[in-house]
């Protein structure tokens, strides 16, 4: 919830302002992935660079823009920004890895916080 009050802030100020906002939803950053859940979410340095170099390239017209930064992972289910919005394309791919991570990806159409987004996880907490 709070990454969202911040880009609904951003695109406030981009509004009222005309500020140029451009949110990064940001992957799984890590070295290399470590997890199955990052076969889809990783975002290697490198292309965390990338794309925080064009946030701050974007032309002045791209008033706000909330886009997903992810590595080229074949398993992701995320998608690219548009070129339009945002002009950089990942060339890492959390792939290579794979053989190295045990276990299985998740569902990509489960809770993508897993347990954690689940109402018993936040029940247990609120009962006396």
């Amino acid at each position: 919830m709070s990454k969202v009050a911040v880009e609904a802030l951003g695109q406030l100020y981009a509004d009222k302002f005309g500020l140029s906002v451009i949110c990064l939803r940001m992957g799984s950053f890590e070295r290399t992935p470590t997890e199955p859940r990052h076969l889809a979410t990783w975002l290697s340095p490198r292309d965390a660079v990338g794309y925080i170099r064009a946030a701050l390239a974007a032309p002045p017209s791209i008033r706000c823009a909330t886009a997903y930064a992810v590595s080229a992972n074949t398993r992701r289910f995320w998608e690219l920004p548009d070129v339009t919005e945002l002009v950089y394309v990942p060339v890492d791919n959390a792939e290579l890895h794979a053989a190295d991570i045990p276990g299985e990806l998740a569902d990509p159409s489960a809770l993508q916080a897993g347990p954690y987004a689940e109402p018993e996880f936040t029940l247990k907490h609120l009962r006396p």
